[in-house]
């Protein structure tokens, strides 16, 4: 299954794009980053098949566990595609936040969306390594 983040706003070249780079290349799974600008810009259609996460302060916050079971019952589902949209900084619109198969929270607090994209790699690597029975996850 691709792990695909789509996410407004350049990276460039910062602390937080090297963070979020190696991470991604530590992945075993196939993995796909999709910069927009910051307005407008179209999100690309998604692959049939594919699952649609919303990075949201008012989504649901997962252990990293619970992360790695859901991305292995979609995994196991026949999901192509897991799609994990991070917003700029005004968030997402109504009907993105709607039509998501999970609305995803990395707590209450507001996130510099680089910052996301390093937290949503290293728990993309942390599930990943988990299904994968890696020792990098440790409980407790």
């Amino acid at each position: 299954m691709l792990l695909h983040i789509v996410a407004r706003g350049k990276i460039g070249r910062s602390p937080e794009a090297e963070l979020v780079e190696r991470y991604l290349k530590r992945i075993a799974w196939p993995t796909k980053l999709t910069e927009l600008p910051e307005r407008g810009g179209k999100t690309p259609d998604p692959a049939s098949g594919a699952v649609q996460v919303v990075l949201d302060e008012r989504g649901e916050a997962l252990s990293s566990m619970e992360l790695a079971q859901t991305l292995e019952r979609w995994r196991d589902g026949g999901k192509r595609e897991a799609r994990f949209l991070i917003g700029a900084a005004d968030g997402h619109e109504e009907a993105q936040r709607a039509t998501a198969d999970l609305l995803l929270s990395f707590g209450p607090a507001t996130w510099p969306h680089l910052l996301v994209r390093a937290m949503l790699a290293e728990q993309l690597f942390r599930a990943t390594s988990i299904l994968a029975g890696h020792p990098y996850h440790r409980d407790g």
